[in-house]
């Protein structure tokens, strides 16, 4: 996951770097009166990039997040941000009570749980 990231980012410095080179390549033009549409042309094409490749995948890392965290049962073996391994012991509405190997039980937040164990 993490190389992905990384390709995706050089693809857009390479991209970035080769239209500002392409861009100082051509000839200059004389100045003309009026607005120029070639750098609000450029602007939007960058967040364009940068939202399907950045801003997406995150939102869909979100939504299936959120829809674990909602499927979530008692039962379910699970780990928490801080590499806490459980069982759901309980749900309330904000956080879930874990019990962990040596029997005792935690609460924490409901988002701290960050994967499902399988069984």
């Amino acid at each position: 996951m993490g190389n992905s990231i990384k390709v995706k980012i050089g693809a857009i410095v390479g991209l970035v770097g080769g239209l500002g080179f392409i861009g100082g390549c051509l000839p200059a033009r004389e100045p003309t009166e009026g607005f120029d549409w070639s750098i609000i042309i450029f602007l939007v094409f960058i967040f364009v990039v940068f939202y399907f490749l950045l801003i997406r995948p995150q939102r869909k890392r979100q939504k299936e997040h959120l829809e674990m965290v909602q499927e979530m049962r008692k039962g379910d073996n699970v780990i928490t941000a801080g590499g806490i391994y459980g069982v759901v012991e309980s749900i309330r509405e904000d956080s879930v009570v874990i019990k962990v190997e040596s029997g005792t039980t935690m609460r924490v937040a409901k988002g701290s749980v960050v994967a499902r164990q399988q069984k």
